[in-house]
Parts: C-alpha cells; structure tokens; sequence
C-alpha cells in the first residue's frame, strides 16, 4: 500500500518538459538539452540520453517508437525501438 512518500528523485538534464512509460522504460524531454533520457522504471536507473532536435516539449509511446515533439524546429523526432 502506498503511503504517499516520494520514492527517489533521478537527474534527467535541464529543464525537463515532458515524460511517458513504454512499459519498461520512463523516457523524459529536456528542454535546454535538446535531448530526451531514458530510464530503467524499476528503480529509475539511467540508461540512455540522446540527442533530439531544438527544444523538445512532448514524448509520447505509440507502442512501437518513441515520438518527441521540438518545438522550435518544428519538427518531431521518432526513436526506433531498436535504438532503445
């Protein structure tokens, strides 16, 4: 039963602006990094970083990839589930 207390705090990069869980894995966005951080869910280990366009706001899991959405480029990147 949850008791409400934070379980641990984990270092993502600067200014993170967006997260979502692929079953496995939290990915989350960091908006001054232009990057996006995966981590283990099970214990919030780190995993991988990598680069995505400028000022990524949104992630989302379509049950296959990873979508970021950069806002000042305008663009979105796809994350093959090969490269997680």
């Amino acid at each position: 039963m949850s008791d409400g207390k934070v379980q641990g705090t984990f270092p993502v990069g600067d200014f993170p602006s967006g997260i979502a869980f692929d079953g496995a894995s939290i990915w989350v966005t960091s908006v001054h990094d232009n990057a996006v951080t995966r981590l283990r869910a099970k214990n919030g280990a780190y995993t991988k970083t990598l680069t995505v366009e400028n000022y990524p706001i949104g992630v989302l899991f379509d049950n296959t990839s990873i979508w970021v959405a950069n806002y000042f480029s305008n663009t979105v990147s796809k994350i093959s589930r090969s490269a997680q």
